[in-house]
């Protein structure tokens, strides 16, 4: 095949508007489908991270919209493996307008105090920490959404209630570093719980747990479920990265909607695909008699439309590949980045996907056009008005 790669490439660039446009085509298919293979790599399929396979989240069996006791973190830490157990207090509320999604950002009630030896990968000055956590009316922002609103240490931040109706006000007392997307805000839970009414207070919506070994989770998980087990709220616990994807569950079957989308590109694509090389070999007609009589065997005529058609669809595979990572790149740092699990944006794996899916649509849309061009006989190429 390398033997004719020169006039393999001559031939692509013969009619340039048409390559460009199936490269553009293919590149953009296969755009959408290296999105949604990172998805589904980052749901589904990636390692947790060292620090997330050290936690676990505890939530109510039912729902993680239905609370638990705030009595349980004690017994939570009792069970051997956990370390420390830190509440977790979904908030939600209103910044500004909440019809703007750039004012949606994952906000929760911690304990200060154990929120950065839960994440140990979040970052922050030792003066801001202790700073946090004398302040009850304190919080502490990730360096991504400090760069979205311009949030510096000091300003206050203005808050509406819905889950918990009222208006709350906090001062920001540090912004801390994260390695994957920090759209986040901490405050501490104590003051939500002092603004609530007494039938609303002792409640929580999910515990953190640091546990000693990644090798024990399963172990843990199980022992602290079967210790609520004849309770009126049983707890479901998972790691985190179970947690994250059974909360995008509430969307429905997210595998199965990944996998039709990356299906329905691939038909297409091969359709609009194999469309093209049929005009580009029926035009060509007449130049594969040529061929065939300056001695061209009908096995290197099929090598060099199959060629063809393979380079134009890799050509395509990484245009949509290079695309696709800045794609997942606004993903990751979207507001919304806070609650996906930890998403690659350049990942090997899928850099083989784009690349692989469109050189087999390359060989498969052009197979029957180049078998039919390779068995014509001189006479019938020649004798060819196309």
């Amino acid at each position: 095949m390398f033997r004719y790669l020169p006039l393999i490439l001559k031939n692509c660039w013969r009619n340039r508007r048409r390559t460009v446009l199936t490269i553009a085509s293919i590149g953009i298919s296969m755009c959408l489908l290296g999105v949604m293979v990172a998805m589904f790599h980052a749901f589904f399929l990636s390692d947790p991270t060292p620090e997330q396979a050290l936690r676990l989240v505890a939530r109510n069996r039912i729902s993680f919209t239905v609370s638990m006791p705030l009595s349980y973190r004690a017994q939570i830490k009792q069970v051997a493996g956990v370390r420390t157990v830190m509440v977790s207090q979904w908030f939600g509320g209103v910044y500004k307008d909440a019809r703007d999604p750039k004012n949606q950002f994952a906000r929760y009630g911690i304990e200060p105090d154990k929120l950065f030896t839960i994440f140990s990968e979040f970052h922050m000055p030792e003066d801001q920490k202790k700073a946090f956590e004398r302040d009850r009316a304190g919080c502490v922002v990730g360096r991504d959404l400090a760069k979205t609103f311009g949030f510096k240490v000091g300003d206050r931040l203005n808050m509406t209630g819905d889950i918990f109706p009222g208006n709350y006000e906090f001062t920001i007392r540090g912004i801390f570093d994260s390695p994957r997307s920090s759209n986040e805000m901490y405050f501490d839970n104590e003051y939500l719980e002092q603004t609530m009414p007494e039938r609303r207070r002792g409640n929580v919506i999910m515990y953190d747990i640091l546990i000693d070994n990644p090798a024990n989770s399963a172990r843990i998980a199980t022992a602290i479920d079967n210790q609520f087990q004849n309770s009126t709220a049983q707890t479901k616990t998972e790691s985190e990265q179970a947690f994250v994807v059974g909360f995008l569950a509430l969307l429905g079957n997210v595998k199965m909607f990944l996998l039709a989308i990356s299906g329905a590109v691939l038909f297409t694509i091969l359709l609009v695909s194999a469309n093209t090389m049929a005009m580009s070999v029926r035009e060509r007609a007449r130049e594969v008699g040529i061929l065939k009589t300056l001695g061209f065997t009908p096995g290197s005529i099929l090598t060099m439309i199959l060629g063809e058609a393979c380079a134009i669809s890799m050509a395509g595979g990484i245009l949509g590949y290079l695309i696709s990572t800045l794609l997942m790149q606004g993903v990751a740092k979207s507001p919304f980045g806070g609650f996906l699990p930890v998403i690659h944006v350049f990942d090997p794996s899928v850099a083989l996907v784009c690349v692989l899916a469109a050189g087999i649509i390359g060989v498969m849309s052009s197979l029957v056009p180049a078998l039919n061009a390779s068995r014509t006989t001189i006479v019938e190429a020649l004798r060819s008005t196309d």
